[in-house]
């Protein structure tokens, strides 16, 4: 099963696993069987999909909406996922963002290092570069909000920001990509 067939069932068994199978079918009401079938790559489950509302639930229990993500990604849309609400948040500013961005870089590239030590990189390993580049995202989104913060407060554009978030960003998603592929 290839393209976005695939990357759904691979999101969806991600999403079971994340709040675990016994769980999984305590909050849906679903057998074991019902739920591998929503992520089996077998030919005669090729076209049985998770109903919404049974992805909603789940993505309740878990730790991430990852069938959700998976669409937005399917679509191009950028997600924030957050559970700390925006007036919550300590922010420094544009500067404080930069050097944040910059520190998990390096982190990134910490875990890149310690990585190839051996000449492969092992599952647990991709995972927590992942982990840093999860995190990355994260700082740019913030960056993103706290520029848009001060743009308004300044009534001034965001032109040359926004196109340094950008690339920071297609940098860091490229660097992850090329070297392991798509993470799910």
């Amino acid at each position: 099963m290839a393209g976005m067939e695939g990357y759904l069932k691979k999101h969806t068994e991600a999403l079971v696993k994340d709040v675990g199978i016994e769980a999984a079918c305590e909050v849906t009401g679903k057998s074991k069987a019902t739920l591998g079938r929503y992520y089996s790559d077998a030919d005669e489950h090729a076209d049985r999909f998770m109903p919404i509302d049974t992805v909603a639930a789940l993505e309740a229990a878990a730790s991430f909406p990852h069938v959700t993500s998976a669409l937005a990604d399917l679509r191009g849309v950028t997600l924030s996922y957050d559970e700390t609400p925006r007036n919550d948040r300590k922010t420094g500013g544009v500067n404080a963002d930069v050097v944040a961005l910059s520190q998990r870089f390096a982190q990134l590239m910490a875990e890149y290092h310690d990585a190839i030590q051996d000449g492969r990189i092992t599952g647990a390993e991709a995972k927590r570069m992942l982990h840093e580049t999860l995190a990355i995202q994260q700082v740019i989104l913030e960056m993103k909000l706290s520029l848009e913060e001060e743009a308004i407060s300044k009534l001034i554009g965001v032109g040359k920001w926004s196109l340094l978030i950008q690339l920071e960003m297609r940098i860091c998603c490229n660097f992850f990509w090329n070297q392991f592929g798509d993470p799910l």
